[in-house]
């Protein structure tokens, strides 16, 4: 699809722009031609590219303009295999998607640094690439050893049991308890009932007919890899990996039965000290973080709105049937609105010493991924986009986001952005500002309100609230203000939003 070859085209133009200062491609050799043994001065001196079979670093790639570090969901190439330029080799999890990486050369994986799930900063080495077979165990030996790392691992594991030697037959049982560990990512079915895979594991499972739903994943948060996919079709692993859990934690018991003093002890000692397990954050969750630290910085103001909707609701009920939805509504009554107030879209620079007029409006809205975090899908152009093809682009964006296959210009080119609350009965709230933008709208509920009519009467009208949390060192309180009176008329009347 066209959205997917624009998807790639972003992650090669980054990654060429992450590697450009690492690592030369080739070595120039200057040659100096001689006549009869000496060396012509001044005139003819040849140049020849010289080009020597050599190992390469793959380094982690800038998926993103925010991304300082990346996450290994699953390697599609393993050690030793042969790779081809443009082929897919590995999937990153950047702060906001999964991303296929694709290799700029020929040769063979020679050693893998980063492995599945683990993390590395943009920029730093996680395998390495032998141009030809020859380089295979140099490529190994930049890694510092593939097998170094295990056994210098399993080293540690008889050290600490031999310590207390004098404590009866304790170590014996402790030894093989590392054991279990091993296996420990075992292939489990989300809690959630959705099915989370990897792109090359959906590539796959169709290439080899294997339904994902029956699946469970090994990745992080239940996501299902390309491993998993190859296991089930060869009738191993996936299915046999919940029992497999179940005799691992079988001998656990015996051993600690065996050993009550000791091993009891500790944790008992260990339990009142926390006041929970620490689950790490995911990748998003630690880009949200970061951006809400961030935001601390801009000096906000903050602007209460109430506007009525009884004619909007109406629309809406109107056409929902032709698959307009709430969302893409409000963002193209919001960007109908912003035409007249340009600031409202603007940002401040980042020295903080003048302001950026937008071009474009682009509309994002947040979205909450059911693995934590959030992520804003941008609705491009809202402003020029008619109705129903901003609803269609809206589908697709979210079903994208919550697979964590959207394209960077896809989340991070939002120029306002909207939260919207009111689906679960919130009446009001502030949102937090992303950095890099100058307005947050955040959303409440419409709900029937008693009010006074123009002749003096009660009467009954749905109203809702919004809030606008704004950049006060480009916004001030009146712009504000003035948006959202327009802001109220369009949505008062807004006939025109079919338009």
């Amino acid at each position: 699809s066209k959205m997917r070859e624009r998807e790639r085209a972003e992650v090669k133009r980054l990654l060429w722009s992450t590697m450009k200062g690492f690592a030369s491609v080739t070595r120039t050799t200057k040659v100096a031609t001689c006549v009869g043994g000496a060396q012509r001065s001044g005139r003819s001196t040849a140049k020849r590219l010289v080009t020597r079979a050599k190992v390469r670093e793959i380094f982690m790639p800038a998926l993103s303009s925010t991304m300082t570090e990346g996450k290994i969901v699953s390697w599609l190439k393993g050690s030793g295999e042969k790779i081809t330029k443009g082929e897919s080799i590995v999937v990153v999890e950047s702060d906001k998607a999964d991303m296929d990486v694709e290799t700029f050369y020929d040769g063979y994986i020679g050693s893998i640094v980063v492995p599945d799930g683990a993390t590395a900063a943009v920029g730093e080495p996680i395998a390495y690439i032998a141009e030809t077979e020859a380089e295979l165990e140099e490529a190994k030996s930049k890694s510092g050893g593939g097998g170094a790392p295990a056994a210098a691992a399993a080293e540690p594991e008889p050290e600490a049991p031999a310590a207390p030697p004098a404590e009866a037959a304790a170590p014996a049982p402790a030894a093989p308890a590392p054991a279990p560990a091993a296996p420990a990512p075992a292939p489990v079915k989300r809690a959630d009932g959705r099915v989370i895979a990897t792109p090359y594991a959906k590539k796959l499972a169709k290439e080899l007919g294997v339904d994902l739903s029956t699946l469970g994943g090994s990745g992080p948060n239940g996501r299902i890899t390309a491993s998993d996919v190859e296991l089930a079709k060869s009738g191993g692993a996936p299915p046999a990996a919940p029992p497999a859990s179940t005799p691992a934690a079988t001998p656990a018991a015996p051993a600690a039965a065996s050993s009550p003093p000791a091993k009891k002890a500790a944790p008992a000692a260990a339990a009142p000290s926390g006041d929970g397990e620490v689950v790490p954050f995911t990748g998003m969750q630690a880009a949200v973080s970061s951006n809400m630290i961030a935001s601390l910085e801009i000096p906000v103001s903050r602007v209460a709105y109430t506007i009525t909707t009884d004619a909007f609701d109406a629309l809406y009920k109107k056409l929902k049937p032709k698959g307009v939805t709430m969302t893409a509504l409000l963002s193209k009554a919001v960007a109908v609105a912003l035409t007249k107030h340009p600031i409202m879209y603007a940002a401040c620079t980042p020295a903080g010493d003048g302001i950026i007029y937008n071009e474009n409006i682009n509309i994002a809205v947040a979205v909450a991924m059911p693995d934590g975090g959030l992520i804003t899908p941008v609705l491009q152009n809202a402003d020029k986009t008619d109705i129903y093809q901003l609803s269609r682009n809206w589908g697709d964006l979210v079903t994208r986001a919550r697979g964590k296959q959207l394209a960077p210009d896809e989340y991070s080119t939002g120029t306002f952005t909207i939260s919207n609350l009111g689906m679960y009965g919130v009446d009001k709230f502030d949102a937090i500002l992303p950095s890099g933008t100058g307005t947050i709208m955040a959303v409440g509920g419409s709900k029937p309100t008693v009010v006074a009519t123009a002749d003096g009467k009660i009467g009954v009208e749905k109203q809702m609230t919004i809030n606008l949390t704004t950049d006060h060192r480009i916004i001030y309180g009146a712009d504000a203000a003035e948006f959202c009176q327009t802001l109220k008329a369009v949505i008062e009347n807004p006939d025109d939003l079919t338009m």
